[in-house]
């Protein structure tokens, strides 16, 4: 008899009762005690909810109380030195390394972050040195295995691979091999799978995304090597692929001492028929058919012939189970109440998704059921009304794109003859000095936001307590002595959700919170149709703020790839397809904003590198139309006007052609977490523009001391030309307290001054330095 499982739920609650509980103990308004208490009633309502929608194994393990990859480096001692105390790590040492704080106010620097493989989920990043050790020392996975065999569930503990974890982390120090670590490694494994045994588990899920991957051959070595030495650990186990094909690795995985493999079929769904030809009958089959990652309803029909056609060799070995962990879909749809009834039949949430994992697995148990055949039927109607809708498609919008052309989506001077221009029109110093865009939003602004959009308060008020705010932000940044201002984004919730509320083609849920990192959450909005631009979106804003001083205040607008890649896309056209359409709108509105006099337009792409395929064959294909629509959002302007766009938490290296490609005028981007190690990548490059390198981490609440600030931009500055470098926080500082961001902003800009007062001259790498002057001649 087929089985119905899951990969993971989220974790943050259906009304994100995680945050709320994280956020009051960092706040020191509840203690400990109460947080753990939040989190068993989660866990427990979680599993509750699963077991009753059908679902036969219930993951344990994809609680965390930040980042499950942090859960687990904790759990086999992988504690860097500077966050090491004496006995057992406790959730301070979690959080010291999360945050670089602790609640009793120890500081140092936090781990690194970036984002998990091509999602918006960022995970911590392991930190491995060449004598790196390796116990079990957290024990948050057993003791949740405890809560739930209590609560009298069946369950499947959830275990990050030992290879992906490895794969995931970075050397520290010395550079060596990560594989030379699976030695001191693998007993852990082994007495983590012990333990579990022991506790009357049957089926363990090692997670290995990485097998979507190019594995170099002694990764892929080290697979079959590791894998034998983990088959004598007395537990059945499931080994587990998602996000993409597993293409060459295929053999691989169907080989493998392992008990069962899942395989995702909603990201790759022509690798079945091989699945089915290499995996052994005598192993579980377990299929991906529900989206883990978007939220439009599984189309049950197609998934259920894919099941069917395993069906017939596998059996009741066949399991049924979301592409990859439901971490990234939000709760519950049952919650939403402000989307029309069309839109709301389309969708699905976490708490649906199982729904429709469990009707799938009886559809193959009982075939001929009456609500089998009532369930197929209404997914059949609904496939086919959102396909005819009349709300999908705009002609408008395919004619304009019928008409670009190649020059509509290129600069008409190069760089060099452009950054003369915006000099003369700038007249900044040298190490200019500005901010990633928000500043700290708090709970009045917040309210006040809220109050518009529930018609409490009318737009005239309501516009008066933003320009007041907007005010206060310039009023700021001028004590400060920052060099380049921005309106501070008042009025924005969210840098995609404020930018397609005032864009066609785009709807919003209400309660569709997804975890982007500990406690912080997004609420992706939803791509349905064809986007375009009615009205202007930011031009009144940044046209007040500009009046208030003289100092150049950035528009601040966020580009297509990342409005593309922070929404629930659309699943009938193609990314890059959607992305046009959105560079159309955000060019129209970087035309307007240089028509209102703004000097300075940012257009934000952190998720750029997010979205490049986890296969090195696809890179070339993505990266080509993700360079070409920021330029054709940037490109319908004058010299003068300067380009910023930022990119945050993102590995550079292999895509700095495409980078430079994007031809924007500065670059800002996060590195302070890394020590400036994410700068080194542009240093046999010769990055022609000008770069700002984050000085601090505005997602930790430790504040940076000025000398910390001045060996970074010295650091910086032996990479890139001083004379093109930036200065500016990593990110934006929204989620930031007011005295700690002018504590952290004096000190950056004291930092500036003193290298100005020194007049700095850093020895550049001279290849990077000689590149450099040969990219910097004008064409022709």
């Amino acid at each position: 008899m087929a089985l119905a499982h899951n990969l993971g739920f989220p974790r943050i609650g259906r009304d994100r009762e995680l945050k709320k509980a994280l956020e009051a103990f960092w706040a020191g308004s509840i203690e400990q005690d109460a947080l753990l208490q939040a989190g068993r009633e989660l866990r427990a309502t979680h599993w509750q909810l699963q077991r009753e929608a059908g679902i036969d194994l219930l993951p344990v393990g994809d609680f965390a109380w930040y980042d499950q990859v942090l859960t687990h480096s904790l759990m086999v001692g992988a504690i860097p030195d500077r966050f090491n105390q004496e006995g057992c790590p406790d959730l301070d040492t979690l959080f010291r390394m999360a945050r670089g704080v602790s609640r009793s106010g120890k500081q140092t620097f936090a781990c690194e972050m970036t984002k998990w493989f091509d999602t918006n989920y960022h995970y911590l990043v392991p930190e491995f040195s060449r004598d790196q050790t390796f116990s079990l020392q957290w024990t948050q996975l057993f003791d949740e295995v405890d809560e739930a065999l209590a609560l009298g569930h069946k369950i499947k503990p959830v275990v990050l691979g030992p290879l992906s974890y490895l794969w995931l982390g970075k050397t520290k120090g010395e550079d060596f091999d990560k594989l030379e670590l699976l030695e001191a490694l693998l007993p852990v494994y082994v007495e983590i799978f012990n333990r579990l045994a022991a506790q009357g588990v049957e089926w363990v899920q090692i997670d290995e995304p990485a097998l979507v991957m190019d594995l170099p051959a002694d990764w892929k070595a080290a697979y079959e090597s590791v894998f034998n030495r983990l088959q004598h650990a007395p537990l059945k186990k499931l080994l587990t692929s998602y996000f993409g094909g597993l293409e060459d690795n295929l053999g691989l995985a169907c080989s493998l001492p392992v008990d069962g493999l899942h395989v995702d079929l909603v990201r790759a769904p022509g690798q079945l028929s091989f699945v089915l030809d290499r995996l052994p009958s005598y192993k579980v089959l377990s299929l991906g058919v529900v989206n883990g990652r978007n939220i439009w309803r599984c189309n049950l029909s197609d998934a259920l012939e894919s099941l069917r056609q395993a069906e017939e060799r596998w059996g009741e070995r066949l399991w049924v189970a979301p592409s990859c962990s439901l971490l990234h879909s939000p709760v519950d749809l049952d919650r939403e109440d402000r989307l029309d009834e069309e839109l709301l039949g389309w969708l699905a949430f976490a708490t649906q998704k199982v729904r429709e994992v469990a009707l799938l697995t009886h559809a193959l148990r009982a075939p001929d059921a009456l609500e089998v055949r009532a369930a197929l039927t209404a997914s059949d109607a609904v496939q086919l009304a959102r396909q005819s809708s009349s709300r999908i498609h705009n002609p408008a919008v395919s004619n304009r794109l019928s008409e670009i052309e190649a020059l509509h989506s290129e600069r008409t001077t190069p760089y060099s003859q452009r950054a003369e221009l915006q000099q003369q029109r700038l007249g900044l110093p040298a190490w200019p000095t500005t901010t990633i865009g928000s500043f700290p939003q708090t709970q009045e602004i917040r309210t006040s936001r809220e109050a518009y959009k529930q018609g409490l308060i009318e737009e005239a008020d309501y516009v008066a307590e933003m320009r007041e705010e907007i005010a206060h932000v310039i009023r700021e940044q001028e004590a400060l002595g920052l060099d380049v201002l921005v309106h501070g984004e008042a009025e924005r919730n969210d840098m995609v959700e404020y930018f397609g509320e005032q864009l066609s083609g785009y709807a919003f849920s209400r309660f569709g919170w997804v975890q982007s990192y500990g406690s912080r959450c997004v609420k992706p909005p939803i791509i349905y149709g064809d986007i375009s631009r009615p009205a202007p979106m930011t031009v009144e804003w940044a046209r007040y703020a500009q009046s208030l001083t003289d100092k150049p205040v950035k528009g601040m607008l966020t580009g297509p790839v990342t409005m593309l890649m922070w929404s629930f896309p659309r699943e009938d056209v193609s990314r890059e397809l959607s992305a046009r359409q959105l560079a159309l709108a955000i060019r129209d509105e970087v035309v307007d904003l240089e028509a209102a006099g703004i000097a300075i337009i940012q257009i934000d792409e952190p998720a750029f590198r997010e979205g490049l395929p986890l296969r090195a064959a696809a890179h070339r294909d993505y990266l080509g139309w993700a360079a070409e629509v920021f330029r054709l959002s940037a490109s319908g302007i004058g010299d003068a006007t300067q380009i910023h766009t930022h990119m945050c938490y993102s590995e550079f290296n292999g895509i700095l052609d495409s980078i430079a490609d994007m031809d924007a005028d500065v670059i800002t981007i996060e590195t302070s977490r890394s020590d400036m190690e994410l700068l080194e990548a542009f240093s046999g490059y010769a990055y022609p523009n000008a770069i700002g390198p984050g000085v601090y981490d505005i997602h930790s609440p430790r504040v940076p001391e000025v000398a910390e600030i001045v060996r970074l931009l010295r650091k910086a500055a032996r990479v890139i030309p001083a004379e093109r470098l930036w200065v500016n926080p990593d990110c934006g500082l929204k989620t930031r307290g007011w005295s700690e961001t002018r504590t952290a902003l004096t000190a950056m800009v004291e930092a500036t001054r003193q290298l100005r007062s020194e007049e700095v001259t850093v020895a550049v790498n001279p290849r990077s330095q000689t590149a450099a002057n040969q990219l910097a001649q004008p064409a022709g």
